[in-house]
């Protein structure tokens, strides 16, 4: 076997050949010819990725495999991580995109002979130039999968798949900028010739703007692994000459003599080692030293210094930087000066950490002294969508658009209570400077807010009415049931229900129901990467169990839930008609005792085990007698959970009302 060859975890081969991880555990049980441990621990061995895909290949259990998945597995498996593979990977597909001959002839051959030719054809194609060519061996089935894939997807795309693949596997590694807010930072900037992220990441913000021949992208960021990704995202993208750097960026810049038309920033929030001690006397500081606790001061100087007259930078803020009194100095003189241009505050959602409200700064170097400017505050809070389904980004993007373009053209913009409005500078230079644009907004009309009210209170009348309609019958004391119990393991032996588990991926664009949604009783909010692999699709009759957190909730398909998309942690149950009816079966499976005798606990968390759960053999007529019961039962605290809902709107709804004044005490 040679050295430093990819390996693969137990979990990995399951996903390979499409099992569960018990099979893989007898696989090693019953084959001698398995393949042996070459890592790992005792308990969480890895395997030579091309010993296990031989055996795999040998036993008939790899045929169906999709390509995308074998292709992963050798990525995350590398030897050197899978940082370094994608790097590796995204060079070859430049080099199959933009010179496939040279790849063919390189290819051609054993795989020592691709790793020998394969530096020599990498130097000569126009790839940013970032550290020297590695040894390519330990990639090479990587590399050949990596080139077939892209014959079928295209070069950008497969390099796209491996990146958000990773992103999601690793996701307290990085702070990625979500494609939504990514697109209406850029557009907010407006077209640009020379566009610099000086925090880059991956290159969310950069890869958001219009890449076409002629532009000039210049990335950086402290990482070395994202400064390299960035550079190949954008090069597979378009034609545009890419600078990516690495360092940090606050004490070495590598752009220092840059003047960019636009700058697009989402910096990290709340360091406090940014470079106070060193920089004190730095030139970029035209505003005022930032303090230690105000970094994001130091970054908002810093995209300004790299700015060329009447350009515009668009920076991702926490909340605090508008008002703590720390950075009061810098943000006057921010304003006294016209640099600082509109502050807008985004949804709950919209992007890490996704608890609050964050804001985009819009600043532009000032060309000339202002006269009596106005600064933009805008606020699309009311946008913040439900549950894990993110922002109104449509509403969002009208709401931002509509005013910041405005504002930009005329200096001003008519008032729109609750979203806009246009300030004179001269009334924010108070003793705060407080900038956080909740605070300068009218509220929404008074008629508007009536009307709303009015509308909540009615709708919650008709609701409270349907509950008192829906509250089940007094229970009538009996004997417990003489039954006799199944499992549902054993019901999905013997074929009267199916059993499957949410996956990793799916269809790009289908609504993917998460365990949350199943405890929340919303319909379908989730999202997953996109994915060769096969997606579970809900229909009608299907019930759903979520497996984590020790709850005893269940979820009954209907029309509304039907073709979503299973998502992460949910097991669903298909039951066959002739044999299972679905609210029977849901309703027993919602037991507590029977959650408790079937969940399991790790340290931190309670997991059940379908197939563990109970529910008595009935004739079907029996079945579905008690089904009728579950399902009042359901229609009931769906009312009760709706009547809750509207109850908080109606009780903020009264307290805003009684302190704005549009609602008499009478």
């Amino acid at each position: 076997m040679q050295d430093n060859a990819t390996e693969v975890t137990a979990a990995g081969i399951a996903r390979l050949a499409g099992v569960g991880r018990a099979a893989v555990s007898n696989w090693r049980r019953r084959h001698a010819d398995f393949p042996k441990p070459v890592g790992g621990t005792e308990t969480s061995p890895s395997f030579a990725l091309a010993e296990v895909e031989a055996w795999l290949r040998r036993q008939g259990k790899l045929a169906e495999v999709p390509l995308r998945e074998r292709v992963w597995q050798h990525l995350v498996g590398h030897p050197e991580g899978p940082a370094t593979a994608l790097a590796h990977a995204g060079r070859v597909l430049l080099l199959v995109q933009d010179r496939p001959t040279a790849w063919r002839e390189a290819s051609a051959g054993s795989d020592e002979r691709l790793a020998a030719l394969l530096p020599t054809a990498l130097e000569q194609t126009d790839t940013p130039p970032f550290d020297r060519t590695p040894r390519l061996l330990a990639s090479v089935p990587l590399l050949r999968g990596v080139a077939e894939l892209a014959a079928e997807s295209g070069a950008p795309q497969t390099f796209e798949f491996l990146l958000g693949r990773h992103l999601d596997a690793n996701p307290r590694q990085y702070t990625p900028t979500p494609a939504e807010l990514a697109r209406l930072m850029a557009e907010v900037a407006g077209p640009a010739r020379a566009v610099l992220d000086p925090a880059c990441g991956t290159g969310a913000l950069l890869l958001a703007c219009d890449v076409r021949p002629g532009q000039e992208f210049h990335a950086q960021d402290s990482a070395p692994e994202l400064a390299v990704l960035t550079a190949l995202r954008l090069a597979l993208h378009g034609r545009a000459t890419v600078s990516a750097a690495t360092g940090d960026t606050l004490r070495a810049d590598a752009f220092a003599h840059l003047r960019a038309d636009a700058v697009l920033c989402h910096p990290p929030f709340n360091e406090r080692n940014w470079g106070h001690d060193e920089l004190a006397y730095d030139p970029r500081w035209e505003y005022g030293f930032p303090a230690r606790a105000e970094s994001e001061l130091a970054w908002v100087q810093h995209a300004l210094a790299r700015l060329r007259d009447g350009g515009t930078a668009v920076l991702l803020m926490p909340p605090a930087t508008a008002s703590r009194r720390s950075g009061r100095r810098i943000r006057a003189d921010l304003l006294r000066r016209g640099a600082l241009r509109a502050v807008v505050a985004l949804p709950v959602g919209a992007a890490a950490p996704y608890n609050i409200p964050l804001h985009l700064w819009v600043l532009r170097r000032p060309e000339k002294a202002p006269g009596r400017p106005e600064v933009l505050l805008a606020d699309a809070g009311q946008f913040a969508g439900e549950g894990r389904g993110g922002p109104d980004w449509g509403a969002v993007r009208d709401v931002v658009l509509d005013a910041w373009r405005a504002h930009d053209r005329d200096g001003t913009i008519q008032e729109r209570p609750g979203l806009a409005r246009s300030l004179p500078v001269i009334e924010l230079l108070d003793d705060d400077v407080d900038l956080a644009p909740a605070r300068h907004l009218p509220p929404p009309a008074a008629v508007d807010g009536a009307e709303q009210l009015a509308a909540v209170r009615a709708c919650l009348d008709g609701t409270l009415r349907l509950t008192a309609g829906l509250t089940p019958a007094p229970a009538v004391t009996a004997q417990p049931g003489r039954w006799t119990f199944t499992t549902v393991g054993e019901l999905a032996r013997g074929s009267a229900l199916v059993m499957r588990t949410g996956g990793n991926g799916g269809p790009t664009r289908a609504p993917v129901l998460t365990d949350h949604d199943v405890l929340a009783g919303t319909g379908p909010t989730g999202t997953l990467p996109e994915s060769d692999e096969e997606a579970v699709l809900t229909e009608t009759g299907d019930v759903v169990v979520p497996v984590l957190g020790g709850g005893s909730v269940v979820r009954v398909v209907d029309g509304t839930t039907a073709g979503a998309v299973l998502g992460r942690n949910l097991v669903l149950l298909r039951p066959d008609p002739a044999a299972l009816d679905p609210w029977f079966l849901a309703g027993f499976l919602r037991g507590s005792a029977n959650n408790r005798q079937a969940s399991s606990y790790a340290s931190t968390a309670t997991r059940l085990d379908v197939r563990r759960l109970q529910l008595p053999r009935l004739p079907l007529d029996e079945q579905r007698r008690y089904g009728a019961r579950f399902h009042a039962l359901d229609e009931f605290e769906r009312a009760l959970r709706h009547a809750g809902r509207l109850g908080d709107l109606f009780v903020r709804g009264m307290y805003d009302g009684l302190t704005d004044g549009t609602v008499p005490p009478g």
